[in-house]
């Protein structure tokens, strides 16, 4: 018996209509530990070389860790992962919720999806009860309206996850949602599961997990709730969530804005944390086993009408109402709701339809080409290309490929201002005045994405003791002086990609660690206990260290001429000064650009061009893929 894990991974090939349980292996949960480990050592494994993100050998896997669904705080994590249709690397998304525990008590701690179904489908799972059904009859929903619809045929107890018409129609960047505003938003594992003509998965377990020492893994986990529950900032975290940051993101010029033209919106105080709790909010909403429950359900009105929306959060805040300039807490929540619907991950939307407009503005692209003329600070143009892009339809079908395929395809100067990394979307920190932050998106394994490594505290305040301590501190709007760019920078990123690499293995939300301070060892005990298998969190760390060299290495097999170039912002971000705010007129130089590289590219032991050389492989336990990446002259 493996104590902590269901024992069992689900295989479903949709192309064959068929159905395929295994156990779990030993030496698979104890090197790779669960969640973002177990997509990336299986997507390396068994992803044949060079296929396609839509071809049917693509995997889409969803992962648990050995912590999910326990009495443990925030134990309600899921990980997705595929071969990404944003980079065409390594991808993974990360959800909070409930599908993950519901999935772990039908017995099964992977779920992996292969093929691709003759008509659209769903996935029906009680315990020992698997089949595949017809879904044409929710073909062409809205993501929530989906799970609505499932619930009300299928029961409340049973958990969903689901796609909408972005999914159906490949954008890019369409993500998997699960209870009414939870998603898998990230590298576009909603477009995956589309192209496998799969509409949702519907899971009910009503099982156990075996614990190796169930007093002691009690007593350990009431007092985590107890301890989280204790720390100073617990009390003010919860009632705004993630959009308490946006006051001190203005503050000290870090906020997106202008399609990242500049980083301070004059408007914030009628976007922020606030807003949302005088305007918007009815409850809160947690995930499983969530003490701090950061998702804020509420109803908004606008000239385009009302919804019920979970948020908005930070990042849509940021991307919404920054990016795009949308004035109202209310019009960032419908943006909100809309993406919600139709399936689309906020943060690459808010920076398409940024990129987009200055297009349009800058007259790179015409009225023809758009189909009516689009603004900043207006719902209308966003609400309209957000429909044009979840359909596919004018305009849409360019914008529904990432910021960086459409702007290659439309060129006229438009790269330089089309803001990710790898073919990723950068999510909410304007980052030409914070290196440390900088080099965490632009090394983050599947594109430019904060959830790698939130180290912007070391650009702005020095050390911090947690998140919430950062932002509750008296600030106030001031011009900011020239960040420090040093090596230190890249023992920060490792630092904290080592971190939340192995939070998402665990299968644990990390916000009680960042935002609160809740002591990042306690996960080692439980850990212990759970599985009883002894380990420290400095021999977790190690683990995490293996996880991130594998994803590292399949994005250089998968991708053609992977190197440093790939590492590299736009232009906007190292050659044009901040406009106003105050960072105004700070900027990171391409020079010091490529020493944080360098710095980092030494420290995590990968040659000049970003490759990891043999003896790091060899030196984390992946001797394996040394070898199959030597035999591919690719080291």
């Amino acid at each position: 018996m493996m104590y902590g894990y269901a024992g069992t991974i689900l295989r479903v090939d949709l192309s064959n209509a068929t159905i395929r349980k295994e156990p779990l292996s030993k030496s698979l949960a104890e090197n790779f530990i669960g969640g973002r480990g177990f997509v990336a050592k299986m997507l390396y494994d068994e992803i044949p070389s060079g296929i396609g993100p839509y071809d049917p050998e693509n995997m889409l896997i969803a992962a648990t860790g050995p912590l999910t669904g326990h009495f443990l705080p925030a134990s309600g994590k899921t990980h997705f992962g595929t071969k990404s249709p944003a980079t065409g690397g390594y991808a993974d998304s990360n959800m909070g919720g409930h599908f993950g525990p519901q999935m772990k008590y039908a017995g099964y701690d992977v779920l992996v999806i292969t093929g691709r179904a003759i008509s659209p489908s769903y996935l029906f799972i009680n315990d020992d009860t698997v089949e595949i059904r017809p879904a044409t009859e929710y073909w062409g929903q809205g993501s929530i309206t989906t799970e609505k619809n499932f619930k009300n045929h299928l029961g409340d107890d049973y958990q969903v996850i689901t796609i909408g018409p972005a999914g159906e129609k490949r954008v890019r960047y369409a993500c998997i949602s699960h209870d009414f505003g939870r998603q898998a938003g990230r590298t576009g594992v909603g477009a995956v599961m589309g192209s496998k003509n799969l509409k949702a998965i519907a899971v009910k377990g009503t099982g156990s997990i075996p614990v190796a020492d169930l007093k002691k893994a009690y007593a350990k986990g009431k007092q985590a709730y107890q301890k989280v529950m204790a720390k100073p900032g617990f009390k003010g975290w919860t009632p705004e969530g993630t959009a308490g940051i946006t006051n001190w993101t203005n503050e000290v010029g870090v906020f997106p804005t202008r399609n990242f033209q500049t980083s301070h919106a004059g408007h914030y105080k009628n976007i922020n944390g606030e807003a949302i709790l005088n305007r918007l909010k009815i409850t809160d909403k947690g995930c499983f086993g969530c003490p701090t429950p950061c998702g804020k359900y509420g109803h908004t009105q606008t000239k385009l009408g009302s919804a019920y929306v979970e948020g908005p959060e930070y990042e849509t805040i940021a991307l919404f109402g920054g990016n795009c300039v949308l004035k109202t807490i209310e019009e960032v929540a419908y943006a909100n709701y809309l993406c919600d619907e139709l399936g689309i991950d906020t943060i690459s939307a808010g920076v398409v339809i940024g990129w987009a407009i200055e297009c349009f503005q800058k007259g790179i692209l015409s009225r023809d080409d758009i189909g009516r003329e689009i603004d900043f600070s207006d719902l209308d143009s966003v609400a309209y290309l957000l429909n044009q892009i979840a359909r596919r339809e004018g305009i849409g079908d360019l914008l529904a490929e990432g910021v960086k395929i459409a702007a290659e395809k439309t060129g006229k100067g438009s790269e330089r201002f089309a803001i990710h990394v790898k073919g990723l979307e950068w999510s909410g920190y304007e980052c030409r005045n914070a290196p440390s932050m900088m080099l965490a998106y632009l090394t983050a394994d599947v594109g430019a994405h904060h959830n790698r490594a939130w180290v912007l505290g070391h650009d702005v305040a020095g050390a911090w003791t947690n998140v919430h301590d950062l932002i509750s501190s008296e600030t106030e709007i001031r011009a900011q002086p020239k960040a420090v760019v040093s090596e230190r920078s890249a023992e920060y990123v490792i630092e904290s990609q080592d971190k939340r690499s192995l939070f998402d293995a665990l299968g644990n939300c990390r916000l009680q660690m960042m935002e609160l301070g809740f002591e990042a060892e306690h996960y080692a005990e439980l850990y212990s206990v759970i599985t009883g298998i002894t380990k420290s969190w400095e021999a977790l760390l190690k683990i995490s260290e293996r996880i991130w060299q594998l994803t590292r290495a399949f994005s250089v097999r998968e991708i053609n001429g992977f190197g440093r170039h790939l590492d590299f912002p736009p232009a906007r971000l190292y050659e044009e000064p901040i406009a106003d705010g105050p960072n105004q007129g700070h900027v990171l130089s391409r020079e010091e650009i490529d020493d944080l590289l360098t710095w980092y590219y030494t420290a995590r032991g990968w040659n000049e061009n970003g490759i990891p050389i043999k003896e790091t492989l060899l030196s984390v336990g992946l001797s394996e893929v040394a070898e199959d990446l030597e035999a591919r002259g690719l080291l």
